[in-house]
């Protein structure tokens, strides 16, 4: 979940293609160069463990002049971590 933040942060969106599940991955992303991304909170992380194949992650994502909360799902692909889709949440 942080490297994906991260990756939003600086632009990458080839990081953020090979970590999308290729099931839900969508061909191509345009990132808007304008937005500005100033912190990551992690509210919650339900399984994700070494034992688990799925797990989820509560977060509120700010940036310049508001901010994204969302519930994400992952899933191990490959033995790696990878974004399946997000339900985005009310403040």
């Amino acid at each position: 979940m942080r490297s994906r933040y991260c990756a939003f942060v600086v632009g990458d969106a080839g990081y953020l293609l090979r970590t999308w599940h290729p099931r839900t991955r969508p061909a191509r992303l345009e990132l808007d160069a304008g937005m500005r991304w100033t912190g990551l909170e992690v509210l919650d992380a339900r399984d994700g463990s070494a034992f688990h194949s799925t797990g989820t992650v509560t977060f509120r994502a700010s940036y310049r002049g508001g901010s994204l909360h969302e519930r994400s799902r992952f899933e191990r692909v490959g033995g790696a971590w990878v974004y399946v889709d997000g339900d985005f949440l009310e403040d």
